[in-house]
């Protein structure tokens, strides 16, 4: 398989002004976990499952605050209804292809069910995600189950978050180019951190940096429709309301990159935060973290172009953004040296 280019910082594209954490992850707040299990097979197979855990201890009994936010509806986001209701994550939010959001859900609740200390549990509400990746994959073989989910949410560890053509995004496309994986976090003055993680497979005039370089690449507006998922964790104390606003910001972040926002474009936020027992953040204090996520958010959705690679599969090939050349249209407008 091709080597991934560098992540958009590393090659010179700085996004906003606060600083990222250590790894410019969202495991850059303290606790959370992040596991893939990447689908490949045959010719037609190019699917997978992402795990985002907000901690690794037992969820149903240790619940985080959280909220989800829809820009556009167009999806099958399973769990969402109950997060809004009691403002909770109970459960590892998992990210994958449409057809799949059954079976992953299925298989989120054999492992919570058999984790200690849930042996009576009656209830639990599984958080499953999804994109379309029907342009390389064999979307109707529905290849995650049971095994890969289990898998991804054994691997889920902190540290640095493998980005690109990987676990749910093996087989997304955005803008035309191959989609995926990508993170990023910022670290606030007072030393909050915010980190963002998203599955790309949308499209529209794709822009870096405020240049429209889709155009430039004479892409134009191809492939406007798909979807989006946006997971944000944070250590600030923000409530249900708070993060409900937080994720909401996600959809500025997605359109300075260009996004179409169009009728097929399923547009989804997951927003929780680690930090309980703290005295909130006051409303009038909320618009650091507002930022944050806006940046954190358009910086992830570069990574997750720039390390994605040229694939093959299901009949099509998706190349690989030229980031070569983006990186001298960039040049040429003087947005990066």
């Amino acid at each position: 398989m091709a080597v991934p280019s560098p992540r958009a910082r590393e090659a010179g594209v700085v996004v906003g002004v606060y600083p990222p954490g250590p790894r410019n992850a969202i495991t850059d707040v303290p606790g959370v976990q992040v596991g893939h299990a990447t689908v490949r097979r045959g010719e037609t197979i190019r699917t997978g499952v992402t795990a985002v855990l907000p901690h690794g201890r037992n969820l149903f009994r240790e619940k985080v605050p959280g909220a989800v936010f829809v820009g556009n509806g167009f999806g099958k986001l399973m769990g969402s209804t109950q997060v809004n209701e009691l403002g909770e994550v109970e459960s590892p939010i998992l990210l994958t292809s449409t057809l799949n959001v059954p079976r992953v859900a299925d298989a989120v609740l054999d492992w919570m069910l058999a984790l200690p200390g849930n042996e009576a549990v009656r209830s639990l509400n599984a958080l499953v995600a999804e994109t379309n990746d029907g342009a390389l994959n064999d979307i109707r073989a529905r290849a995650v189950g049971r095994e890969e989910v289990f898998a991804a949410l054994r691997v889920a560890a902190g540290g640095a978050v493998e980005e690109g053509a990987v676990g749910a995004g093996t087989g997304t496309v955005a803008f035309g180019y191959k989609g995926g994986i990508g993170t990023s976090s910022r670290r606030l003055p007072g030393g909050e951190m915010v980190g963002v993680l998203v599955q790309t497979n949308y499209g529209g005039d794709l822009t870096i940096a405020g240049i429209p370089v889709g155009r430039e690449l004479r892409r134009g507006q191809a492939d406007k429709d798909g979807s989006v998922i946006v997971v944000i964790a944070t250590d600030a104390p923000v409530d249900h309301r708070n993060l409900m606003r937080m994720a909401a910001r996600t959809m500025m972040g997605l359109g300075r990159t260009g996004a179409a926002g169009s009728n097929g474009s399923g547009d989804y936020a997951i927003a929780f935060t680690v930090k309980t027992g703290a005295p909130l953040v006051k409303n009038d204090d909320m618009s650091p973290l507002f930022q944050a996520v806006i940046e954190a958010t358009e910086e992830a959705v570069y990574n997750s172009l720039f390390r994605a690679v040229t694939t093959t599969g299901n009949g099509r090939t998706v190349e690989a953004l030229p980031v070569d050349r983006v990186l001298e249209l960039l040049r040429s407008h003087k947005v990066i040296r």
